[in-house]
């Protein structure tokens, strides 16, 4: 293949880097997506937020089974079949994933599968990836740059790793034969969607979290909350405020890991120990000095409010620019990168574009869910913003109680004396779901005065983020 030059060449071909190829291509410009991995579609796809939701339906739907009595229904010997669930989950991604990979293959842009590496400030050498259609590194030149390169897993190293069995959250995805007892390091969103799979699906599960609470950076209310709603639960059992020390096999053959928790000494043992620390950003491959680009010191690409980075030639998007990584807000910017490079390059009037965080969204399909949008009271106050929240509890609201709502609870926080709402959370039933309500009122800058007059039919799990609004008015 001979050397091409192109208008906007997209590093990575996941949400963030298919948004930014097809907004390109809308503004009339000429565009390369290089990726080499072996299959296509990026993170959410394949290994992130579609794979873990099919299997956490069928974990939800095993639970209620078990907790059929209660209302007045029988469901007795309910069981998993976990091939099939998994054979589930991989034919809803196989069909996900080929969508994606049609749209990256379409004749609107030239696809190389490859990895790519800086040469300077605007060029780039594409090494042969192993479905590559060529078989030399060639040079791409480029007048515009995306990176959206994504994320890889973080992992840690401990005396005795090599002696236990790991897995990553990429490899925990893939087995049909799950672990009867696992073993989770970690506490953010995705340790605890995985240790409330494998607890749904009937196993016995120990999270170890090194920080004094769960989802650290997350309202403190929320996460003490989850911790009470699974205090008790059989099969979960969950450790905060931990040290990590060493990994070891059992005289048994169990993979275990040694912790101190609270000042006392503590071992756990499993049939796999699961890594479930985040992510990091994936620039393994890229040599960003040969380009100039700077990271910042969370190892994220840096760029500016138009995601362009320290280079004026090259933009970041998705995980690898941060700071949070969900698909809409990777979409978000993507379509900004491109859209603030055509305008650069001439293919777009009008002003360029910026990216706000205002409306922070984040949802965590736990038992119960978890969603936040916005700012929570910690984060206020380190503001300095005058506010008020108050919240109210899903075991005292009517739908909830039918629901069988045992714990959760809605919150909203104004700003005062305005009243404008600036941030809410939700851990109950449908909180992925109910905490919409309140982006959109959020997105119109709507006050807590005007969200009590939208209609709330009764009776609804909606209705609920009327009782917070009201204590408010009372405060304002």
């Amino acid at each position: 293949m001979e050397d091409k030059q192109f208008d906007l060449v997209v590093v990575g071909g996941g949400s963030a880097g298919y948004a930014a190829a097809r907004t390109a291509h809308d503004h009339g410009m000429s565009v390369a997506i290089i990726d080499g991995a072996d299959e296509l579609g990026g993170l959410c796809i394949l290994k992130g937020c579609m794979p873990s939701k099919a299997l956490i339906e069928s974990a939800d739907r095993l639970r209620a089974m078990r907790e059929a009595r209660r209302f007045g229904l029988s469901c007795d010997n309910s069981r998993a079949d976990e091939k099939a669930v998994f054979a589930r989950k991989a034919e809803l991604i196989d069909d996900f994933a080929g969508y994606r990979q049609e749209q990256l293959a379409s004749d609107r842009f030239t696809l190389l599968r490859g990895y790519a590496s800086f040469a300077s400030a605007t060029t780039l050498t594409v090494h042969p990836a192993a479905r590559a259609d060529f078989q030399e590194p060639i040079t791409i030149t480029f007048r515009s740059c995306v990176l959206a390169t994504g994320s890889q897993v973080f992992s840690l190293d401990l005396p005795g790793r090599d002696d236990v069995r790991i897995l990553t959250s990429d490899d925990i995805l893939e087995l049909d034969d799950m672990p009867d007892e696992l073993v989770v390091l970690g506490g953010g969103a995705i340790a605890l969607e995985m240790a409330c799979f494998y607890e749904g699906m009937g196993k016995t599960v120990h999270v170890i979290q090194r920080s004094p609470h769960v989802l650290t950076g997350t309202d403190q209310e929320v996460a003490r909350e989850f911790a009470e709603a699974v205090k008790d639960r059989q099969g979960l059992t969950l450790y905060c405020e931990t040290k990590l020390e060493k990994f070891h096999r059992t005289a048994e053959g169990k993979s275990a890991v040694t912790f101190t928790h609270k000042g006392t000494q503590h071992t756990v043992a499993g049939d796999a120990i699961l890594m479930a620390f985040g992510r990091k950003p994936d620039v393994s491959r890229l040599d960003l000095p040969r380009a100039e680009i700077n990271r910042t010191e969370s190892g994220h690409v840096e760029c500016d409010q138009g995601m362009l980075t320290s280079n004026p030639h090259v933009y970041a998007a998705g995980d690898v620019a941060g700071p949070y990584e969900v698909v809409h807000t990777a979409i978000e910017q993507g379509e900004i990168a491109a859209d603030n490079a055509a305008s650069e390059l001439g293919f777009r009037t009008g002003d360029k574009r910026t990216i706000s965080y205002r409306l922070k969204l984040l949802g965590i399909f736990t038992d119960p869910q978890i969603a936040t949008v916005g700012l929570s009271e910690e984060e206020a106050r380190e503001q300095g913003i005058d506010y008020v929240a108050e919240s109210y509890p899903f075991n005292d609201h009517g739908k909830s109680m039918i629901h069988g709502s045992d714990f959760g609870f809605v919150k909203m926080i104004a700003e005062k004396p305005s009243g404008k709402i600036i941030g809410a959370s939700v851990i109950g039933p449908e909180a992925a779901e109910l905490i919409h309500e309140v982006v959109v009122a959020m997105h119109f800058e709507a006050t807590v005065a005007e969200f009590i007059k939208i209609p709330h039919y009764h009776p609804t799990l909606s209705e609920i983020w009327t009782y917070p609004a009201e204590e408010i008015l009372d405060f304002l």
